[in-house]
């Protein structure tokens, strides 16, 4: 796969592991920029959340260094970048997973504090990763970004406020970064999963029967996985996508296509002529 341009190339990816097994967007991401050449560095709360990543990547000939860190706190974030340059001497690609479901509750009910912490997590830390990457990006005179929002942050449905707000923010904030930093020669993307079933998804206690729901919801009735994300990141993230930014990758099976409208709900031709 060294024809996408990621060879000797250095990648951050936060959110790298995951609670539980199974492969996620994150972990996705990592293994795939590693069998494409790169060389990852994976971010998580825990070491031990990025076992299996480590692994996946090593089976493949891949290189990658496993940090532990809190991505909403601001010297961490600092350490991170500086741990990778130190170890490979440059970064060259930053892919900003990491994210929470946060607080139950609409705008009438929702606990403050919780909503401030999702916040924090969800947009504050691709802020925080952002400065401390794009300087080397920058330097580099090219480089690329990728957020992971959401289908959630493009319609409404959600029946809680923190989520899908913050994951509607990250688009923004893809669009802004990618007209502020263009001029370096910095691309920022971001990829908006739908209902893809991923270890944050069966952790929370899907049943099967609405894991069969969310199946069907989309138009082409099969269900998305962490792998399908991932290979939207390594596109938005390689040479082959040199002239995308600010855009929104959507992988979601059709699910944003359509309306969900039958026949019977439906005005047709006829009835209006």
């Amino acid at each position: 796969m060294n024809d996408v341009g990621l060879d000797g190339r250095v990648a951050i990816v936060t959110g790298a592991g995951s609670l539980a097994p199974g492969i996620g967007n994150g972990k996705a991401a990592a293994v795939l920029l590693a069998a494409a050449g790169a060389r990852v560095v994976l971010v998580d709360r825990s070491v031990d959340n990025m076992k299996e990543t480590a692994e996946l990547i090593a089976e493949r000939g891949g290189e990658s260094l496993a940090l532990a860190a809190d991505v909403s706190d601001e010297d961490s974030c600092a350490a991170v970048v500086a741990q990778a340059v130190g170890k490979w001497g440059r970064v060259d690609v930053l892919v900003n997973n990491v994210g929470t479901a946060g607080p139950v509750g609409t705008v009438v009910d929702v606990d403050i504090d919780a909503w401030d912490a999702c916040l924090r997590v969800n947009i504050t830390s691709m802020v925080l990763m952002s400065r401390f990457a794009i300087p080397h990006l920058r330097a580099a005179g090219t480089g690329s970004i990728v957020n992971i929002s959401s289908v959630l942050g493009m319609r409404g449905g959600h029946p809680a406020i923190a989520y899908p707000t913050t994951k509607a923010a990250i688009i923004g904030l893809t669009k802004s970064m990618a007209v502020h930093h263009g001029p370096d020669g910095i691309r920022v993307n971001a990829v908006a999963p739908g209902f893809a079933y991923t270890p944050m998804v069966y952790a929370q206690g899907l049943t099967d029967e609405n894991r069969e729901r969310r199946r069907l919801a989309a138009p082409l009735r099969t269900e998305g996985t962490g792998w399908d994300t991932g290979e939207a990141v390594l596109f938005l993230a390689s040479e082959r996508s040199r002239w995308m930014t600010g855009t929104v990758l959507v992988v979601d099976g059709g699910l944003t296509a359509g309306a969900g409208m039958t026949g019977d709900m439906s005005v047709t031709a006829r009835d209006i002529l």
